[in-house]
Parts: structure tokens; sequence; C-alpha cells
């Protein structure tokens, strides 16, 4: 079973930084995603942005400027630095892994959250 372990949430300061890690129990191979949701009490799961195997990462618009993210392939572990943080990024941060095998099939795992609360 793969496993995906968030950590680094906790209270941060309105304009402070945190950074949260994903490690993935499964190796990330090329064409591999790892992404980056967060969600608040009521409203759906928002999409941050996500990396590849091959380090190529892409960042939402909602947050470009302010959260970037990389991934260590020899850690297997993805990270989501945030930046300038706003008391509306307060959520629950996930990670989900998808892979993707030579016949065709996918395979999606998501992580348990990690809590951001941004105070003002």
């Amino acid at each position: 079973q793969v496993q995906l372990v968030e950590s680094g949430g906790g209270l941060v300061q309105a304009g402070g930084s945190a950074l949260l890690s994903c490690a993935v129990s499964q190796t990330m191979d090329y064409d591999d995603v790892l992404a980056w949701y967060r969600q608040s009490p009521g409203k759906q799961r928002e999409f941050l942005g996500s990396v590849t195997g091959s380090n190529k990462a892409n960042v939402a618009e909602s947050v470009k400027g302010r959260f970037a993210i990389s991934l260590d392939i020899i850690k297997n572990t993805a990270y989501l630095q945030m930046t300038k943080l706003k008391t509306e990024d307060t959520a629950v941060y996930y990670c989900k892994g998808r892979w993707s095998y030579n016949n065709g099939d996918v395979d999606e795992h998501w992580g348990q959250g990690t809590q951001v609360t941004v105070a003002s």
C-alpha cells in the first residue's frame, strides 16, 4: 500500500512562511505526479500545484508568486514552500500521488493532510 505522509503544518503568523513536506513510500518515475491541494471548512478542495518525477513543477495562479513546489527524488519527498501567508491560507493541506504504469493503469493515493493555521 502506497503511503503519503504530510508534515510541517502548524500555526504561522500572517506574513510568515511554512514548508510542508510529503514523504512518499513509492518511487516516482518520470511521468508520475505529486500534487498539493488544500481544503478549508465549507469549501471545495483546491488544487495548488504539482510536480512530476522529472521535477517539472507548476503552481496554480491563485498562489503563484507565494507558493512553490519541488521534489527531492532521492528522498521521495515533495515540498510545498509557502510564503507571505494570509489568514485565508488557513486550511488542511493534502498531497496526492499519481502513478502511471506501462499497462495503462493509473494509481492515485492521498495523504492524511496537515493543518496550517495562519493567525492575524
